[in-house]
């Protein structure tokens, strides 16, 4: 039986396995990126794969506090049209 990596979503505090989650990574270079693959080098934040974690995200500023960075705007339009794809 092969083992499934789990992790655990920043803003629920719930586990998933890693392939349910979306990675957001602070690069070496201290910006803030979406990890599609989750191999990116750099500090990495999970969220669930769902509209309403990603509001309560921008509210409570979850992936801010994970990643100890601010987190643009940008990457939350690009994660919410990820979402309703």
């Amino acid at each position: 039986m092969k083992k499934i990596p789990m992790r655990k979503c920043v803003v629920t505090q719930e586990r998933f396995p890693k392939k349910e989650l979306i990675r957001i990574v602070r690069t070496p270079e201290d910006t803030i990126e979406i990890d599609v693959k989750g191999k990116r080098n750099g500090h990495g934040a999970y969220i669930q794969k769902s509209i309403e974690t990603l509001e309560k995200a921008k509210k409570n500023k979850a992936l801010e506090r994970a990643l100890e960075a601010p987190v643009p705007q940008e990457i939350y339009d690009e994660l919410e049209a990820m979402l309703r794809d």
